[in-house]
């Protein structure tokens, strides 16, 4: 597949999150020659911090110069995500379950994106990158292409340097981008997808649901540490991906 969908830049700042899709699209990039100027990581007041010290972590493995914004004075404004309000219970199960739907920061990626743009236009990057995929669109309206599309015209506008926004999963599956990274040697047990908070992935919320079937479906090795309370694949295959 081709993973490259619309132009490919010369140079970008990465919103990253130290998660699965955007470590590989730093990988992606790498190999591509795309100069990585910066990886952008946000502090929006969301449980799952740890994934901030992964993004760290990578960073530093890959010689990026890596920048954590801190917005978490902005979490008051999110209402009641279950990623941000103590208050509300991260869901388990998978994706397109309905109680997924609590999971919605909202305006999320638009922020994230917005504040890239900034960083961008500074260090007189190309483009910024970020790595929504096919299957997010189902919950995140703010991963959907016309989103996309939408704010690429939008941040061309935003000032006299033509920055655009790179996205190169937005047609893709999470098994591909899964796929790719294990080709690429990304390291993938290593990235932080759980939404709860802990030490180890829980192996039951929405994010590590969907992380655990794109490692089944890729036919990749997934040998990321899951809690010991986390079902086991075939359990989930058999439910078809249901707790």
């Amino acid at each position: 597949m081709d993973f490259c969908d619309n132009s490919t830049p010369r140079s970008a700042v990465a919103v990253y999150s130290g998660g699965m899709d955007s470590t590989v699209m730093l990988y992606r990039m790498r190999e591509l020659g795309i100069e990585v100027k910066g990886a952008l990581s946000i502090n929006y007041g969301q449980k799952h911090a740890k994934e901030l010290e992964v993004a760290a972590s990578f960073c530093r493995e890959l010689g990026i110069l890596h920048k954590v914004a801190d917005l978490s004075g902005l979490q008051d404004l999110f209402g009641k995500s279950s990623l941000t309000n103590s208050g509300e219970a991260v869901p388990e199960g998978h994706y397109e379950e309905a109680q997924m739907k609590s999971t919605v920061v909202p305006n999320r990626n638009m922020i994230l994106l917005a504040t890239a743009t900034a960083w961008a236009i500074s260090l007189e990057a190309e483009a910024v990158a970020y790595a929504a995929h096919g299957g997010d669109h189902a919950i995140y309206p703010d991963c959907r292409e016309e989103f996309a599309a939408a704010l690429d015209k939008a941040i061309q506008l935003c000032d006299w340097s033509k920055v655009s926004l790179y996205r190169p999963f937005v047609s893709s599956n999470k098994a591909e981008i899964a796929a790719l990274g294990s080709r690429l040697g990304a390291g993938l047990e290593k990235t932080w997808s759980c939404y709860k908070g802990g030490e180890l992935h829980c192996g039951r919320c929405g994010t590590c649901v969907e992380r655990r079937e794109a490692f089944h479906l890729a036919g990749v090795e997934d040998k990321t540490v899951y809690q010991g309370s986390a079902p086991s694949v075939a359990d989930l295959v058999k439910s078809g991906w249901k707790l």
